[in-house]
């Protein structure tokens, strides 16, 4: 029997209808999916608008974790999370054996391991508390030149198209000053919504700048591959567990 591709779900943290799905999943193209491979990209059913505050950190945990929970049952064989905040990323690796992988994870990880120190760049201040949580939960603050915005609020379903001569110049003049002022020496796009900038940064930066959403679904496949997962010590399944009703909830 040929077994199917791994199927892996996608899941994008803020309710949109499918045109706005379509947006974010152009950040992998099908070139650039390994053959065996066939990620699945859905939104959450409700939740978190810009991610812009706790209130809506703590919709994207839940939703996030809510949307994936039941992934392992569903047949898929990963779960790769669309934000850098990487919501509700732990406790779907208590829930699953599958392996799951966030952006911001990932793509810090690269830049640890391609730079000395990587500033995080993204679109407003307002996401800044989103990185603060996840940096201080992984303790790398000692490897963070700098957090960096360009002040221009985001829009999660259209992302960048129409305003790429006005954007791309803002980002790449705040990531020459990352690597100017701040001592940075690799930049890290700070959301995924960011790709269609990616490769004109690459271009015009003579640091690396990674793609999150790229790194991660890379980093899952390798996961995949070399048939890795988290390790349940790190991350324990609970003795009662509760998919049931935490699909009730399923709006």
């Amino acid at each position: 029997m040929t077994q199917g591709p791994s199927r892996i779900k996608v899941i994008v943290p803020i309710p949109m209808d499918e045109a706005g799905v379509a947006n974010r999943a152009e950040q992998l193209p099908p070139e650039f999916v390994r053959p065996g491979f066939s990620p699945e990209f859905s939104a959450v059913r409700f939740g978190a608008a810009l991610g812009d505050s706790y209130h809506d950190t703590m919709l994207m945990d839940w939703t996030v974790f809510q949307a994936g929970v039941t992934a392992e049952e569903e047949g898929y064989s990963g779960v790769l999370i669309d934000t850098v905040s990487d919501s509700g990323l732990r406790p779907l690796r208590s829930a699953l054996s599958i392996p799951v992988v966030g952006p911001g994870e990932a793509a810090f990880a690269m830049a640890m391991m391609l730079g000395k120190r990587f500033t995080v760049l993204t679109m407003w201040n307002e996401w800044f508390p989103l990185y603060e949580k996840t940096l201080t939960e992984y303790g790398w603050w000692d490897r963070v030149a700098s957090l960096r915005s360009i002040d221009t609020r985001p829009d999660v379903t259209e992302l960048l198209a129409g305003k790429e001569e006005i954007i791309f110049e803002k980002l790449k003049e705040e990531a020459t000053a990352a690597m100017e002022e701040d001592g940075a020496d690799v930049i890290v796009l700070g959301s995924t919504t960011m790709h269609q900038s990616a490769e004109f940064l690459a271009s015009n930066m003579p640091i690396p700048v990674l793609n999150p959403g790229q790194i991660a679904y890379k980093m899952l496949e390798l996961q995949i591959e070399l048939g890795l997962a988290h390790s349940k010590k790190a991350f324990p399944s609970p003795e009662v567990p509760k998919h049931a009703d935490i699909r009730k909830g399923w709006y």
